[in-house]
């Protein structure tokens, strides 16, 4: 049996309901900052906004880089950076607050505890985003963390960084930019039919997924869930009545849509591209 007077090694975990929820745009924005960065740096790390719900749920929704210097031993932040484009922000959208910082790379570095020591006198229990600009594997390793104390009795030795849950939801739209980034070597954007292409083959994939789901259900096979039943009902049930007819017509008309846009894109290009030749031609002459 301890003793009264016994000290103890102990951590105070952050509560368990805490989580994260992050907008695409956070995403976009992160790998747009790593692109432009000095030559110099090897990361790019900069502050988080957005809200804080009653129930522990962090909601990314903005973000901009803070300038900063490190080495081994020191990190250097620029303040003044910091604070002045944070009341830019408050001024567009006051609702959007301090809520963590992010850096670029794979985990936690060595200098984040410092960095981290600075934004828990911005937000209370800030949240650490990295995402790994490298996407290996053309996966991008994006997670969330939080501070978590380690004491000795009384006095308080380090810190530890605790990963929470972090939710990443996107429109269609913008699942298809990610996969794009995702691709580190592009030799050109897609276009509307390709982007259609791409998600036909993904929506193609699910559907054969549910497919096989309620065969092995039916069979025997798989454990029914009633939830997944639930939200497979609801899906069938949302989809509007129409004939194969009528969706094909529907269909084949938003691919001529699609075909017209990208020829009239392909002529306004080509009708610029003769008009700048023409005026440069003049100009010499």
């Amino acid at each position: 049996m301890a003793s009264a007077n016994q000290t103890v090694l102990q951590f105070f975990p952050s509560p368990t309901s805490f989580s994260a929820r992050i907008h695409p745009v956070v995403l976009f924005n992160i790998c747009d900052c790593y692109v432009r960065r000095p030559d110099q740096a090897e990361r790019v790390v900069g502050t988080l906004l957005g809200s804080v719900s009653p129930d522990g749920t962090v909601e990314i929704k903005n973000s901009y880089v803070v300038p900063h210097n490190e080495s081994a031993e020191q990190v250097a932040l620029d303040i003044d950076y910091h604070h002045n484009m944070y009341m830019s922000h408050q001024k567009v959208n006051p609702k959007e607050v301090i809520v963590g910082w992010f850096s670029t790379g794979f985990g936690v570095s060595g200098g984040s505890t410092l960095i981290h020591d600075f934004y828990s006198k911005e937000a209370q229990n800030p949240v650490h985003l990295t995402v790994d600009t490298g996407f290996r594997n053309q996966e991008a390793s994006i997670k969330a963390y939080v501070s978590v104390n380690l004491s000795l009795g009384d006095r308080q030795l380090a810190q530890r960084f605790q990963e929470i849950p972090l939710d990443l939801r996107m429109i269609e739209a913008e699942r298809v930019g990610l996969d794009v980034l995702k691709t580190t070597m592009v030799d050109k954007l897609p276009n509307d039919l390709e982007g259609m292409e791409s998600s036909m083959e993904r929506l193609h994939a699910l559907i054969d997924d549910v497919y096989k789901y309620v065969d092995g259900v039916v069979e025997g096979r798989v454990t029914p869930d009633n939830n997944i039943g639930r939200f497979i009902a609801d899906t069938l049930s949302s989809m509007p009545k129409i004939s194969p007819a009528a969706f094909d017509k529907v269909f084949n008309d938003r691919i001529q849509d699609n075909l017209a846009l990208v020829y009239l894109s392909s002529l306004t290009r080509t009708q610029l591209s003769i008009a700048e030749k023409l005026n440069t031609a003049a100009q010499v002459l």
